[in-house]
């Protein structure tokens, strides 16, 4: 009975400890980090497969950097693959399941791809941890707002000159 507060104080301090540890984001890997600017600088000039494997090495050096899949779905949205996009936000969520980047091109993934009620989960939820007032919520409610891309029909393909010769 005695010892209870005192077993109560160091079990408190362990839980904060731990608490404070797990919600601290960890640093990357130097060299890791610098194939990430890399490939960032590959992909704005337009390289994407370049960036997609800078971003491939960065991950084989430091498996546990979870920015390195976003880097990786925007890179494949790019290459017009939002389900290999949607993959890696996924990814990155179950590292991170708060992550408001990874909820929002996961969104704006699946609107590209049609499925904009499931678009709008993803915007509740992050609209749920941040309001509706932060960037991630307002890119997604745009994005949803625009609507997926249209489709064409092989009826128009057919009248491409382009399209028809092959």
């Amino acid at each position: 009975m005695r010892y209870l507060p005192a077993a109560l104080a160091l079990s408190l301090l362990v839980a904060m400890t731990s608490s404070v540890g797990y919600g601290a984001e960890r640093e990357p890997d130097p060299r890791a980090a610098a194939l990430v600017a890399q490939g960032r600088s590959a992909l704005a000039a337009g390289q994407v497969q370049d960036a997609v494997d800078l971003f491939e090495a960065a991950l084989a050096v430091d498996p546990a950097f979870t920015r390195v899949y976003l880097d990786l779905a925007d890179a494949a949205r790019r290459q017009g693959l939002q389900g290999k996009a949607i993959h890696y936000y996924r990814e990155a969520l179950e590292r991170e399941p708060g992550n408001l980047a990874a909820l929002s091109g996961e969104g704006e993934a699946l609107v590209e791809k049609g499925a904009v009620e499931k678009a709008r989960r993803n915007l509740a939820r992050i609209e749920s941890i941040c309001g509706g007032g932060c960037e991630e919520a307002r890119q997604l409610a745009a994005a949803i707002a625009s609507g997926p891309p249209p489709v064409q029909t092989a009826e128009a393909a057919a009248g491409d000159p382009l399209i028809a010769q092959h």
